[in-house]
């Protein structure tokens, strides 16, 4: 036990967040670090930004940003009082007054939650943890994983929550390219350890965000950010199985969905694609799943969910083969573009994305298979899951396109010109309805 109270340091902690001098240390540079470290420099607080990665650290100490939505020019503002570091010398964590996790919570290959970038990076703030200090974790993560993960880890720096050091949870929920949303406009929702923790947590995150959303316990926070993207996975879901169905018989479902969505209550659009990307809806529903198995529980929907998600690919290089077939060409041997490799539009995003999956079952079959994406100029290496060339964007030309047996729309990126693509490609399958106000050429077009 210090010798200062909890209060006390509770109340120096309330009086630097008041006077902006709390320090806020945000770990992981990734698509919610730099944008949650924007929010508190945009409001006056110094941050130190901590990476593994040295690229990403000499990135912006020479201020030049790696993700496409904050520029340059945002980056070089973050220094010019001197307010802000970034480093991949974890012993700096105790010069933060704040340390907010913002690490990957992936999946393992038997789609089980894996931890371990939480559970290392907590073990160097066990080492260097200190009184007064306020740990947040915002990865996405199952209900339990503060209290049950995080706090045996921080026990082992032999200070005790509650007496030496305040915890708390608030998931993040970035949205990359979303002009309309960024992390200093989105509600931040807030669960404290206890009481005192919550009271922090809170105080500092009002500061930069628009409105903060306290709730009652961590469980309670873990459980909000898995129940929004559960909600999204299974609504999804279900408009790629009605899109399967409504191909069958004849139906154009983004026809259905623009009617649909003109009913102004009980009904909230959800659109089809070739499969789900990003970081949080194809992955967070398998924490929940987890956690569920382990209380004997089985998720009928989420399971359901997942499976017909996951399908979509398939049935992507499916109805491609149907496109091929007409024109009597067979996969094997034939040129097939990807157009779009990020996993959504306008962003260079490109985490599981659904493209990787498209082209790894292309390659299995022997197709000649190139992209495009302006937003991704080469296929990351190494993919975790997919076995892909080393694959450079090409450029998007007439004679480019003609050269292709086929074009597979897989992201509907708003650079891509679709009458130029429609008028100078020999076959297109649109998996995202990106063509649906070209008017010549139509007999082109395959929907999927």
């Amino acid at each position: 036990m210090n010798d200062i109270t909890m209060n006390d340091m509770k109340n120096e902690f309330l009086a630097k967040i008041e006077n902006k001098t709390a320090v806020v240390g945000v770990i992981g540079l990734g698509y919610v670090g730099l944008p949650l470290i924007d929010a508190f420099r945009r409001n006056g607080f110094p941050a130190i930004g901590f990476d593994i990665s040295q690229d990403k650290v000499d990135h912006l100490k020479n201020g030049k940003s790696y993700i496409a939505h904050i520029g340059d020019e945002v980056i070089k503002k973050w220094s010019d009082d001197g307010q802000f570091d970034a480093t991949t010398d974890f012993s700096r964590f105790s010069e933060a007054d704040a340390l907010l996790i913002c690490v990957p919570t992936p999946l393992s290959k038997s789609r089980d939650p894996d931890l371990k970038y939480v559970e290392q990076t907590t073990i160097e703030i066990a080492k260097h943890l200190r009184p007064g200090h306020l740990v947040v974790l915002e990865s996405t993560t199952f209900p339990g994983t503060t209290k049950d993960v995080l706090l045996p880890l921080l026990n082992q720096s032999g200070l005790t929550v509650g007496e030496d050091f305040f915890l708390a949870y608030s998931p993040e929920r970035e949205d990359p390219g979303n002009a309309n949303f960024v992390a200093a406009t989105i509600p931040k929702v807030v669960g404290g350890y206890d009481e005192a923790s919550l009271e922090i947590a809170d105080k500092l995150y009002s500061q930069a965000v628009t409105a903060t959303v306290p709730v009652s316990s961590c469980e309670i926070a873990e459980a909000c950010k898995i129940l929004e993207n559960t909600y999204r996975s299974v609504n999804i879901a279900m408009v790629n199985e009605l899109k399967v169905l409504f191909q069958r018989i004849g139906i154009d479902i983004w026809e259905v969905i623009d009617a649909a969505k003109t009913k102004p209550f009980g009904y909230q659009a959800f659109y089809p694609g070739p499969g789900l990307g990003g970081h949080c809806i194809p992955i967070d529903p398998f924490y929940l799943s987890w956690v569920a198995r382990k209380h004997e529980m089985p998720t009928k929907f989420i399971e359901l969910a997942g499976e017909i998600n996951t399908s979509m690919p398939l049935y992507v290089i499916h109805r491609l083969g149907e496109a091929l077939n007409s024109a009597g060409k067979p996969i094997n041997g034939s040129k097939i573009c990807i157009l779009g490799v990020a996993y959504k539009k306008d962003v260079d995003d490109h985490r599981e994305s659904p493209s990787f999956k498209l082209m790894e079952l292309l390659l299995d079959r022997s197709a000649n298979v190139t992209f495009v994406d302006p937003h991704v100029p080469a296929i990351p290496k190494p993919m975790r899951s997919f076995n892909l060339p080393d694959l450079q964007s090409q450029e998007l030309t007439a004679d480019y396109l003609a050269s292709q047996d086929c074009v597979l729309i897989s992201t509907d990126h708003s650079k891509f010109d679709y009458d130029f693509i429609v008028e100078h490609s020999k076959l297109v399958v649109d998996t995202r309805n990106a063509t649906k106000n070209v008017r010549q050429h139509r007999n082109k077009i395959w929907k999927a």
